[in-house]
């Protein structure tokens, strides 16, 4: 930057003034300033321009600056917008998808219900099939016993009887 002021063709002590200014860290900046005053008569004056000068120098550095980085920070907040709107049309197919999840799992729920049901009353059957065959041939012997005895056939019927008495009674 301090070649851009040199380019103003002033003085090359304000040019080095500039420079110590510039570059310098604000203790020293007193006696920079006092030379200026010191040196020659209307150096005041002549330095005054040159720090203009300077000074829209660097407005025109900054300026270009930040028309530079102007367009990225448009572009960049433009795929913001994009990304933002992407972001909020996968959470409406999330949102979507989570539902359309619950609506089948509430089914598969009501679809394992009926089929824990099912094999409930598949088991008491199996369990009631099981539990009548035991007791079939006790009814055999009973139709047999009945038979007898509408048959006249009392002895075959009460030996029957005792069949059924000692195989099928519990001991009591």
């Amino acid at each position: 930057m301090a070649e851009s002021c040199e380019a103003l063709g002033t003085v090359p002590e304000h040019e080095r003034i500039l420079q110590e200014i510039e570059s310098t860290d604000t203790a020293c900046v007193g006696p920079t300033l006092r030379s200026v005053y010191d040196d020659q008569p209307n150096a005041h004056k002549k330095f005054m321009e040159k720090l203009d000068a300077c000074i829209r120098n660097h407005d025109k550095e900054i300026e270009k600056m930040c028309n530079f980085h102007h367009q990225g920070f448009v572009d960049a907040i433009t795929e913001l917008l994009k990304v933002r709107a992407g972001a909020e049309k996968l959470k409406v197919q999330v949102t979507d998808t989570n539902r359309r999840f619950q609506d089948a799992g509430k089914e598969v729920i009501v679809q394992t219900e009926d089929i824990i049901r099912c094999r409930i009353q598949q088991r008491n059957i199996t369990t009631v099939v099981e539990k009548l065959q035991l007791c079939l041939p006790v009814l055999e012997m009973y139709s047999k016993l009945k038979e007898q005895m509408s048959m006249k056939r009392y002895y075959s019927a009460l030996k029957t009887m005792e069949q059924l008495e000692t195989v099928y009674l519990p001991p009591g």
